[in-house]
Formats: structure tokens, sequence, C-alpha cells
């Protein structure tokens, strides 16, 4: 967290300097100091994990538009054609991820992704409970929903 807060403080740092004040300048900024904190700090392990997690960050941004855009079309085909392809079914979904906000994260990205809606999390924390538009593989849905899940992990731990 300490590497994310000089991330930030260089970022406005460079926008103080600049002069301007915008979105894009304040996101050159980051990235300016992402890199430079990548290269100079790279034998403290705090900055050498901060300096892993961002190209994670990327990928798993990059993967997760690529299933929106995947899901987004499959259901838009099921709506447009006139037979209907759904097979609901409510799954109950063992978790990895074990603390409060790890799964909050996981379930909003799930409800985010048309086709798939959190419904609940067990007492316990282990289970959550998930709704599915087309279940016509369990073992396909849950590899699909695990690998979302390890990869939203790399990034946040």
């Amino acid at each position: 967290m300490i590497a994310l807060t000089w991330n930030i403080v260089l970022a406005l740092i460079w926008v103080s300097l600049s002069g301007h004040f915008t979105a894009i300048n304040l996101l050159i900024g980051f990235v300016l100091g992402y890199l430079i904190l990548a290269y100079a700090l790279r034998d403290l392990p705090v900055f050498a994990n901060y300096a892993r997690k961002g190209p994670r960050f990327v990928r798993f941004v990059g993967f997760f538009i690529k299933e929106l855009v995947k899901s987004n079309l499959r259901v838009a085909h099921d709506v447009l054609t006139p037979t209907h392809h759904m097979r609901p079914a409510v799954i109950a979904f063992p978790l990895i991820a074990e603390s409060d906000g790890e799964i909050t994260i996981l379930a909003n990205l799930i409800s985010l992704t048309p086709g798939t809606l959190s419904l609940d999390v067990s007492s316990d924390r282990k289970v959550l409970y998930i709704h599915v538009m087309y279940f016509d593989d369990e073992a396909e849905v849950h590899a699909s929903i695990r690998y979302m899940e390890t990869r939203m992990l790399e990034v946040l731990r």
C-alpha cells in the first residue's frame, strides 16, 4: 500500500509541475511514477511486489474486457434469435478468496458479466452462490469462474 501512495504522490507532483490538471496528465504522471518506483527501488521487497502487480493488472483488465465482450455477444445472440438457448441454474461455487474485499470484488466482477449474477455468500464465506444463464457444462462454468478468481487474486495479493 505504501508503494501505491508513493506512486500517487509522484503523479500529483508531475501534475503540479506541468501546470495542467487533466485526467490524461494525471495518468501520464502515474505511469511515470510507476516506472520510477519499479526501477529505482526494485531491491526493496515492498516495491518489487508492487512492480509485478502493474503488468498483472493490465493483463487482468484485458482478460476481463475479453470475457465481457464474449458474454455480451452470447446474450445478444440469444435475445436476437427466435429460439432461446438458456439453461438457467444456481450453482454453489467454492471460494479461494478469503477476505471480505476479495469476495466482494469477485462477486461484483461476476455480476458485471452478462449471463451471471452473484446471489449470496455462505455464512462461513467459503461458498458463493451464482445464478448462471447458460449452464451447459458444469465443469466449464466452474473452470471459467475459477480462472477469473485466480487472475483477480494475482492482482490483489
